[in-house]
């Protein structure tokens, strides 16, 4: 459903009418490459959308191998293959399992959201979308930070760009939000070229530091000679190669991303919504190939960037630092290469920001609107694309354009994802009944667990980015929500056959009359006294028959819901029963519905609510009921501007 363009004249309307432009409820409706296909459109080919995920996945060759070496040093190779062990027995199979159990592109989140019932669930989802947050909006910046350092340790770019790691990354950013204010088309198409030539880029590299490797086997002898000298044992090797492999967990990222884009993969024709098996089979494959196509590109890249560079040039400031592919590129290969290897990382790791502000905005639209806590304007792509441009400019300034300093929050991001989607796959494991694979996703739950808190204790920044988003995040939600806990809520109100009797056979008096009740007062006195209460306060004329309306609160953080109204007769008394997720709401939306089947304006009674009215409001926002009577003639009041067609509420 797209919104109708905001009409005005002058310069404010006119933006406000473009940023609002095709403003929609659904989720995933903006132009990005996560975009769902409708269901008369086809998908790709998995390897294709392999390439869309390759864009965030294989990029981080760009900046990892040095990293890799920053952290680790000469043990880089051996922390290296600590983190492929973990990628290939860990991360693989839990998104594996992810991918089965969302396989439309919900991810790891959806997962936890249906184990957790009420705010709980709600609460961890917007907890692990600030974590999400930081994941995606640190790929932004991190990788045209990565992109500007390509820039400027080429020998042919020019004088004036020295020195502007914070400008020129900045202007990758605002190039990256102009492309999609302007609209961002299928990326597919774009991701498939990209991804071929940079991997095939990067195995040139690797087959000719290979050679050079081979035609000087003393490069391997110094190695382990220096590894020796710093290690007593092999087991102390691999004790340091444990403790320091979370600084790389960051080579981990975009097994997210590879779930996200699902739905774009092309199923077998025998694939339904409930059923997508080709689907569920072909993103198995897409994540198994990346997985160890990456894995071995990462394994080769640190052997040859640590046999090849010295120690001294992966530091801040040094020529390999966040460029050490490409610093074997220029030294091996010649400029030219270099160069042409220049252009194609920087563009793939400008793309990878591309890829991961599209999932940014396909994530949060999936959320937020459906709990009532985003604002309105948060359904259209251009203000949240203002504002996440706003927090990766912040970002940038921030970390200064640093790939070295931003890492630690995007490992966080992505540790977190992966944590939650583990935690997740156990648990579904248990409510199966499958121990075996319960104990082996509880096993890869507790390396993350480990990872994570390892990588917050070495570097907290990406605590703290990740931390500004949460509250960000829970303070516009709640706030949006409890501005929103005024509206309708509801969607298709139904009556069944005797609610539909009873409303007919009672508007043959006249307006109908309905008493609200409270379903827990159950026994024949209780609502005898209410219709005595009623008829004695109230303006109900003698004779008119009433109906006793009561609702049921299924699940009060639910936000939208349809609404089944049945009806019954017992203890001499007519009853239609309804349930939703909150009182006062259902309430008003049935109302509408029997007006608008009767052609009367109906009436409500209500009685006071004893007690003091903000703790009742409180109640009404957390439980969905306490001040029925105000809140349902406020919500009426907002639903039907009309006085004469709004039904008519009445307190004794």
């Amino acid at each position: 459903m797209t919104g109708t363009p905001v009409r005005g004249t002058g310069v404010p309307a006119r933006c406000r009418e473009w940023l609002l432009r095709g403003l929609s409820e659904q989720t995933a409706r903006h132009p990005g490459p996560h975009r769902t296909p409708r269901p008369d459109q086809e998908g790709h080919r998995w390897w294709r959308v392999m390439c869309l995920t390759g864009v965030d996945y294989f990029s981080t060759l760009g900046y990892q191998p040095g990293i890799a070496a920053l952290a680790a040093g000469l043990l880089s190779p051996l922390a290296t293959l600590v983190l492929i062990a973990l990628t290939l027995l860990g991360a693989l199979p839990v998104y594996r399992r992810v991918a089965h159990e969302s396989p439309h592109g919900e991810g790891s989140i959806a997962m936890l959201e249906r184990l957790l019932p009420w705010w709980t669930g709600k609460l961890l989802v917007l907890v692990l979308l600030g974590f999400a947050a930081t994941d995606f909006m640190i790929t932004i910046t991190l990788s045209s930070a990565d992109a500007t350092a390509h820039v400027l340790e080429n020998p042919f770019a020019p004088h004036w760009t020295r020195g502007g790691n914070v400008w020129i990354t900045l202007f990758l950013v605002g190039l990256l939000g102009a492309v999609f204010l302007k609209g961002f088309r299928e990326a597919i198409g774009i991701a498939v070229p990209l991804v071929a030539v940079y991997l095939g880029l990067n195995l040139v590299v690797l087959a000719v530091c290979a050679r050079e490797i081979l035609a000087r086997p003393a490069r391997i002898d110094d190695w382990t000679s220096a590894l020796t000298a710093q290690h007593a044992s092999p087991l102390a090797m691999i004790g340091v190669a444990l403790i320091v492999f979370p600084k790389l967990a960051l080579g981990m990222s975009g097994f997210e991303t590879g779930v996200a884009v699902m739905p774009q993969i092309k199923g077998d024709p025998t694939d339904t919504y409930e059923n997508p098996a080709g689907r569920i089979r072909r993103a198995r494959t897409l994540l198994t190939t990346a997985a160890l196509i990456m894995s071995c590109f990462l394994l080769l890249s640190s052997l040859a960037t640590t046999l090849l560079i010295p120690q001294a040039d992966f530091k801040s400031g040094g020529p390999a630092n966040g460029r050490a592919l490409a610093y074997l590129a220029h030294a091996y290969l010649g400029e030219g290469f270099g160069t042409v290897y220049d252009l194609s990382t920087i563009t793939i790791l400008w793309f990878a920001g591309a890829s991961a502000l599209a999932g940014l905005l396909n994530l949060v639209p999936r959320y937020l609107p459906r709990y009532g806590m985003a604002p309105e304007w948060t359904r259209a792509v251009r203000p949240l694309v203002l504002v996440f441009m706003v927090a990766a400019v912040l970002i940038t300034l921030w970390f200064r354009a640093d790939v070295d300093r931003q890492s630690g929050a995007y490992a966080t991001g992505v540790l977190v994802l992966m944590l939650s989607a583990a935690f997740a796959s156990t648990v579904a494991m248990h409510a199966r009944g499958r121990h075996g694979a319960m104990l082996g996703f509880g096993a890869i739950t507790a390396v993350f667990a480990y990872t994570l808190v390892a990588n917050v204790l070495e570097r907290p920044d990406g605590i703290k980015i990740a931390g500004i988003f949460i509250v960000a995040i829970l303070v516009t939600s709640f706030g949006s929500r409890v501005r929103r806990s005024f509206e309708l809520r509801a969607g298709e109100v139904v009556l069944d056959g005797t609610a539909r009797r009873i409303v007919d056979e009672a508007a043959g008096a006249g307006p109908l009359r309905l008493i609200a009740h409270d379903p827990r007062e159950r026994g024949s006195r209780d609502y005898h006294a209410k219709e005595h209460e009623q008829r004695r306060h109230t303006l109900i004329p003698k004779g008119a028959p009433v109906l006793f309306l009561e609702v049921s609160v299924l699940d009060s953080s639910e936000f939208t819901a349809d609404i089944t109204v049945r009806g019954d007769e017992r203890y001499g008394v007519r009853r239609l029963r309804a349930a939703g997720s909150t009182v006062p709401n259902t309430i008003a939306a049935v109302l509408l519905a029997l007006r608008d089947r009767t052609g009367e304006v109906p009436h409500v009674y209500f009685s006071w609510t004893e007690g003091n009215p903000i703790p009742l409001l409180v109640r009404f926002l957390v439980f969905g009921e306490g001040e029925d009577a105000p809140v349902t003639r406020e919500v009426l009041r907002r639903a039907e501007p009309d006085r004469r067609r709004r039904p008519w509420v009445h307190v004794a």
